[in-house]
């Protein structure tokens, strides 16, 4: 007779809770979330002028930074018209998915 095995269940563990969607501060402000994860760059190259600052009129559509994510450089674009009110990354930082970037005025 063989004697009785006991299997342990693998614990569980709830699902990650997606990143809540990034709230202006006021009604006018829009808030530019990272698309993605990776690393933040203010500009194009080491040591040249950043894409925006704070103060900086954009234009739809226009670069605001880059994020490099697994080798790739990407350019992220505004998706409003306006005025850079805040800058919420630092160039060479990493970034998570929906982690604020930038508001726009």
């Amino acid at each position: 007779m063989q004697a009785p095995v006991a299997t342990i269940a693998a614990p569980v563990t709830a699902p990650a809770a997606a990143p809540a969607a990034p709230a202006a501060r006021h009604a006018n402000e829009h808030v530019v979330a990272a698309p993605m994860v990776g690393t933040f760059y203010a500009s194009a190259t080491p040591g040249a002028k950043p894409f925006v600052e704070i103060g900086t009129e954009v234009k739809e559509g226009q670069v605001l930074c880059i994020i490099e994510a697994m080798k790739m450089m990407n350019q992220i674009e505004s998706d409003k018209s306006g005025k850079v009110t805040a800058i919420m990354a630092t160039n060479g930082d990493p970034v998570e998915f929906g982690q604020p970037l930038f508001v726009i005025e």
